[in-house]
């Protein structure tokens, strides 16, 4: 089943792009919640004439999200947390910890839009993927550390 986003999902594409889903998926939970609309040929007319009047407007969305990835660029995080005596972490270091250390460091970034492909349950070196615009992403090197 072909759908028009309504709105960025995680995993499955961002607003406005066609996609295509199990007919499940998309007749139970996206057209429902307004998620998506089913991409009838007039929709698809309506969708190209709505990109062509946004484009200069998405030009702009594009370049600040460039200048804030050459802003992130470079930084590096250093993450303390509780640690066992064997050096393993009290629960887990996730996108809201990355998040909180960035606002430190005065950028504001949406805790959704970070990815940590590795589970960080143990002291050492990670790597954070930040997504800020469909075509600009950031890698953020993080370290987490035992809390003095």
């Amino acid at each position: 089943m072909e759908i028009i986003l309504k709105e960025d999902i995680v995993n499955l594409g961002y607003k406005n792009d066609i996609v295509t889903v199990k007919s499940g998926y998309g007749r139970n939970y996206l057209i429902p919640t307004g998620k998506a609309v089913i991409a009838s040929p007039s929709a698809k007319k309506m969708l190209a004439e709505e990109l062509k009047q946004r484009a200069h407007k998405l030009e702009k969305i594009k370049k600040d999200a460039e200048e804030q990835a050459a802003k992130l660029e470079g930084v590096t995080l250093t993450i303390p947390t509780k640690v066992s005596s064997i050096g393993s972490i009290f629960g887990s270091v996730g996108n809201i910890q990355v998040a909180e250390a960035l606002a430190k460091l005065g950028f504001t970034v949406d805790r959704k839009s970070i990815v940590i492909k590795d589970t960080v349950k143990e002291v050492g070196s990670y790597n954070a993927v930040i997504k800020l615009h469909k075509e600009v992403s950031v890698n953020i090197p993080f370290e987490v550390v035992a809390e003095a």
